[in-house]
């Protein structure tokens, strides 16, 4: 049996000694809560009457079609309220805050979706909110920066490093040592110390469990294979959380490529990082010979990001999952496909995962199931996709 916050090898608390006291705390809470079913039953109300949950799974004929092979499911997180799968984890965190008699939430985002989310549930729960934001990601995601300002956060954009969301984590975690006695941490992603991991990952699973009985519902069986994009990866678990235990669905993450592994400039730590610590955890993480974080590169704002969950490092390692690398160029035409094919435009994250399923379809009977988890919705990167294509003199 493996220790409490351990993934194999990966994940525990690498924390300076002051915020041992605080997510001691915060685990203790959480155990609590997991336990009690008012607190589930208010988590379950919201999802169901402000989020707008269960999300449905829409089947792509036409595209499907196209691509001549596999037939393409779409769990639809994008139709949830803020527009995103973000907003799962962040409703359960506030209510925990809540519980926990914590005054303020501060988050950090990369596309800002998290961000969004969780300046959304601070002004439903009537809480002070403030986000931290790499300046290069307050750029390309103005209309998210703009969402959250209009709900009320504060938006803090870092300049240091980066300045994306590795840079935005560090100024939230030195704000919450600074100020942990009556301020809440909201993390978006399955990374970061014990009891973050096992924490988001359990708040997301809704979007497995629903998936799992939708597809039962609608086709009789099991997805063939599971996909979703995997940045810190918190839509990519809570899709796998749902079909852990049947060893006949495969399991996929895909990571974001940018220019290609040989290139340097991507954000793929599983498939050319190596094991390290970063930001509470250990994992998988790009870094240099002597240990300093390598500056990471996507045309996705919420991939770039140098480290990844441990409990998908692990989950690779015993084969459970594989993990697979998408470029900019095959998101980009993923997206197209998805806006021309089904009318429905995917956010540039999910367009990752969208992409190795059209990879795959082809190569596949017409009656295997691809379930893509579609994370979010990609109004946010309209801006960020045309200057990409203006760039590389592509059509828009």
């Amino acid at each position: 049996m493996q220790p409490k916050g351990h993934f194999g090898v990966y994940g525990g608390q690498y924390v300076a000694e002051t915020l041992m006291g605080p997510l001691q705390e915060l685990a203790a809470a959480y155990d609590e809560a997991k336990k009690d079913p008012e607190f589930q039953r208010e988590f379950q109300e919201i999802l169901h009457d402000y989020v707008g949950r269960e999300s449905p799974i829409t089947v792509c004929k036409r595209l499907s079609a196209h691509l001549g092979g596999a037939t393409i499911v779409l769990k639809r997180e994008d139709l949830n309220h803020t527009g995103a799968h973000k907003v799962n984890n962040t409703i359960g965190q506030a209510l925990l805050a809540k519980r926990m008699g914590k005054k303020r939430l501060i988050a950090e985002t990369g596309a800002g979706m998290h961000g969004v989310a969780t300046a959304t549930v601070a002004a439903l729960l009537g809480m002070p909110c403030e986000v931290y934001m790499g300046a290069i990601d307050v750029k390309r995601q103005s209309p998210n920066v703009e969402r959250m300002q209009m709900l009320g956060a504060k938006v803090h954009a870092i300049e240091e490093g980066s300045a994306t969301l590795k840079d935005a984590m560090n100024e939230a975690l030195r704000d919450w040592v600074t100020n942990c006695d009556d301020t809440f941490y909201v993390i978006g992603t399955v990374a970061g110390p014990y009891p973050y991991p096992d924490m988001v990952r359990d708040f997301q699973r809704v979007i497995g469990d629903e998936a799992r009985r939708q597809c039962l519902a609608k086709f009789g069986r099991l997805p063939d294979q599971a996909i979703a994009c995997v940045g810190g990866g918190s839509n990519a678990m809570g899709l796998f959380a749902g079909f852990l235990d049947d060893k006949e669905v495969k399991l996929v993450g895909v990571e974001a490529g940018g220019k290609g592994i040989p290139s340097g400039e991507h954000a793929a730590s599983i498939n050319g990082g190596r094991l390290g610590v970063l930001h509470g955890a250990k994992t998988m993480l790009l870094q240099t010979d002597v240990g300093n974080i390598i500056d990471t590169y996507s045309v996705s704002a919420g991939l770039d990001y140098p480290g990844v969950g441990p409990e998908h490092c692990y989950l690779h390692d015993i084969g459970r999952a594989e993990y697979s690398v998408i470029c900019d160029d095959e998101a980009i035409a993923a997206f197209d496909d998805l806006c021309r094919f089904e009318g429905i435009i995917p956010a540039m994250e999910s367009s990752h995962a969208l992409a190795e399923a059209i990879k795959r379809a082809p190569t596949l009977p017409k009656e295997t199931i691809l379930l893509v988890n579609l994370s979010g919705r990609g109004d946010k990167d309209m801006e960020n996709i045309m200057a990409y294509k203006k760039a590389r003199g592509l059509k828009g």
